[in-house]
């Protein structure tokens, strides 16, 4: 019997009303191994309900208590941090070693979270104006949700929830249907940990599932990570039903090589930035942009070793890079590979084709390598999201900076370069939210906090980090003096400092 995969509601599984299920498959081998319940607006609104009821006795709680909770499930999370790794390469493909550096970072934001108390603090003023002494606090807002995609089952829900609910809301996470299955081990962690029924919950679905989210009336807020098309549905959706939103979208991360640049770390850093987790990052470099002679310097190293990518079962300690998440999206890069040909780039490495001996039914694409790419092809111009690297040529450094900032998407950028003066031009006049400079992928830490420029994001704040604790808190201020300091007669001008 196929396993199905259910909600979490109050601190248990529920199977909800709705009759209608997805397929889990497994990368690797094409097989299915689960079925996940797709939540309708009823399930939805049974979540918010639990959420609502337990959010009072939880936002009262102080938060040192709430934060020792935190710590309780940190502690849980490092012990099961390998169990939490095997479900991620067995639902989503990537290898079992990137899994398990997606956890870290995720126990990353949950330490940060730990700190609650000390981020909850607020201003004071003494004697604003005589005998008035002013101060802000941090509240919760509510019930707040998340919606999260395929590519980190475990680290962007961690971007939200931990934040959010140390800051005294109650959660609803509503993870991708292609991989699950984490999310209901970490909602069973937090139930381990100690926190209340009800203040964490998942919901499993798809957009019938996040329009209920949208448009629910007790949802005060809603966290997005995915693709720019639907973050920019739910930035307007939500916005339309009074919501706070912030909705993290797509990229095409660039990165700039100099002819000074170290040639061999470059190719490194392009190997393991393009077709790590098979490209399926939002910060995984998709254009190697060539400055000068640089691209003459590298081209041929880069080209051997797309060939000699290790593509193999994630569960191979040795695999570099595993299976594409489904069959669909294989298709789908596929697709972009033969427009990139037809469009005239150089093709030196063709991933199409590509298969792992026993493994026939698996979604297996190897690395695909172009050259000679032009701003004008469908291959610079979109998201790809897979194992394909761009590589652009261009004169002089000026042209570089024009024709990243030129692009509609500002996620993250890198330049590899020796030259002290380039690197601070770079980040002082690159338009993009994220720059790495020698440093491939540029994810700040957790405190630091995530988030693009242009249409890689909407909303006002960035993930994670002080700004996170910001987008799930509102702010009150509250001014006070005593009836010994107030002046007799009513006053009609506008208040002022005295």
């Amino acid at each position: 019997m196929t396993q199905r995969v259910e909600h979490f509601v109050n601190g248990q599984l529920t199977a909800g009303t709705s009759t209608r299920v997805q397929d889990v498959t497994n990368p690797a081998t094409g097989a299915i191994t689960a079925q996940v319940a797709l939540a309708n607006a009823v399930d939805v609104d049974t979540a918010v309900k639990a959420a609502r009821a337990a959010f009072p006795a939880w936002a009262a709680m102080p938060p040192i208590r709430r934060a020792r909770l935190m710590n309780a499930f940190l502690q849980l999370v490092r012990d099961n941090k390998e169990a939490l790794a095997a479900l991620i390469t067995a639902e989503h493909g990537k290898v079992f070693t990137d899994a398990c550096g997606e956890v870290e970072r995720g126990i990353d934001i949950i330490e940060f979270a730990c700190g609650i108390p000390q981020l909850l603090k607020g201003d004071f003023t003494e004697q604003v104006s005589t005998g008035i002494d002013n101060w802000t606090m941090r509240q919760p807002l509510g019930v707040v949700a998340g919606v999260t995609p395929f590519n980190f089952p475990v680290m962007v829900p961690m971007w939200m929830f931990p934040v959010a609910v140390a800051a005294g809301n109650t959660f609803i996470l509503k993870p991708s249907p292609t991989d699950p299955s984490a999310a209901l081990f970490y909602a069973d962690l937090m139930k381990q940990a100690g926190f209340p029924d009800g203040v964490f919950n998942v919901v499993n679905g798809d957009k019938e599932a996040v329009d209920a989210l949208l448009e629910h009336p007790q949802v005060e807020a809603i966290s997005f990570v995915g693709s720019t098309p639907i973050a920019n549905y739910i930035y307007e959706r939500g916005a339309h039903f009074g919501k706070r939103v912030q909705a993290l979208g797509g990229a095409k991360n660039h990165m700039v090589v100099m002819p000074d640049a170290d040639l061999d770390k470059t190719v490194d850093a392009l190997i393991g930035a393009a077709y790590g987790s098979a490209g399926e990052r939002c910060m995984a470099i998709s254009v190697a942009v060539m400055v000068g002679d640089a691209g003459d310097k590298i081209i041929g190293q880069l080209t051997e070793r797309c060939r000699q990518l290790h593509i193999t079962d994630g569960m191979d300690l040795s695999a570099e890079m595993g299976p594409i998440v489904t069959a669909q999206a294989k298709q789908r890069i596929e697709g972009y590979i033969q427009s990139g040909a037809d469009d005239g780039a150089s093709l030196l490495v063709d991933g199409r084709g590509f298969s792992v001996d026993g493994q026939a039914g698996g979604f297996w694409l190897g690395g695909t390598l172009f050259d000679h790419v032009t701003p004008d092809m469908k291959i610079y111009k979109e998201e790809i999201f897979g194992p394909v690297l761009a590589c652009v040529r261009v004169d002089t450094f000026a042209e570089a900076v024009d024709l990243i900032n030129r692009h509609e998407f500002g996620n993250g950028v890198s330049l590899f370069t020796r030259d002290g003066n380039v690197a601070r031009e770079f980040g002082r006049h690159i338009q993009v939210g994220m720059v790495g400079i020698n440093v491939p992928i540029p994810v700040p830490m957790a405190w630091q906090g995530f988030g693009g420029w242009k249409k890689s994001l909407f909303g006002d704040m960035h993930a994670y980090g002080e700004e996170g604790v910001r987008f799930y808190t509102k702010q009150k201020s509250i001014m006070q003096r005593w009836p010994e300091s107030i002046e007799k007669g009513a006053e009609f001008t506008m208040p002022v400092a005295k």
